[in-house]
């Protein structure tokens, strides 16, 4: 594979959520960005946290 790839953090999942224009144009010099598992399992359990919350809010 040639060219730099990135591997992506939470912080930066979430920064493309936000859409923030600097990580999405640095990712669009990339041909392939990679997330760890792990990250997948963080962005899951903030996700259902904030559900939560935001059920017994009702």
């Amino acid at each position: 594979m040639n060219g730099k790839w990135f591997l992506l953090d939470t912080n930066t999942i979430i920064a493309l959520f936000a859409q923030e224009i600097a990580v999405q144009a640095r990712l669009t010099e990339t041909p392939a960005t990679f997330i760890y598992v792990i990250t997948v399992g963080e962005l899951y359990y903030g996700a259902r946290k904030q559900t939560e919350k935001n059920i017994q809010c009702i």
